[in-house]
């Protein structure tokens, strides 16, 4: 959790500020995963922080969404064209990854568990 904390704050995340009174606050929970060999060993404990999303509500809290998945014909046209043209292909396993863009919406999500700031307790 640490890490992942510290990845926030290094990337400059957000930012604790008061809660208006007039405004929808989103929850955060931890996610806790255990990456394992192939011989089923735990070689890495993996935590993610994600939002709540069931708790907004189209119009209110968003107006829309975007998820950035890859189809699987995707990857086997991408596969196939790499074969056909003798690319080498490699795969990376990335630690820890941001979608940086600008939100058009004002969101305020409650501090995640775990996290303790002495000089804003209760921002």
């Amino acid at each position: 959790m640490q890490d992942e904390l510290h990845e926030f704050e290094h990337n400059r995340v957000w930012r604790l500020l008061p809660t208006p009174k007039d405004a929808s606050v989103v929850g955060l929970k931890w996610i806790f995963r255990n990456k394992m060999d192939k011989e089923g060993t735990v070689i890495r404990n993996k935590t993610r922080l994600v939002v709540n999303g069931y708790c907004q509500e189209e119009g209110i809290d968003y107006e829309e969404t975007f998820t950035p998945v890859a189809r699987l014909e995707s990857v086997r046209i991408f596969l196939a064209y790499d074969a056909h043209k003798n690319f080498d292909v490699f795969q990376m396993d990335v630690r820890c990854a941001f979608l940086d863009g600008e939100l058009e919406e004002t969101v305020y999500v409650e501090k995640p568990p775990g996290l303790m700031n002495e000089k804003y307790p209760d921002h």
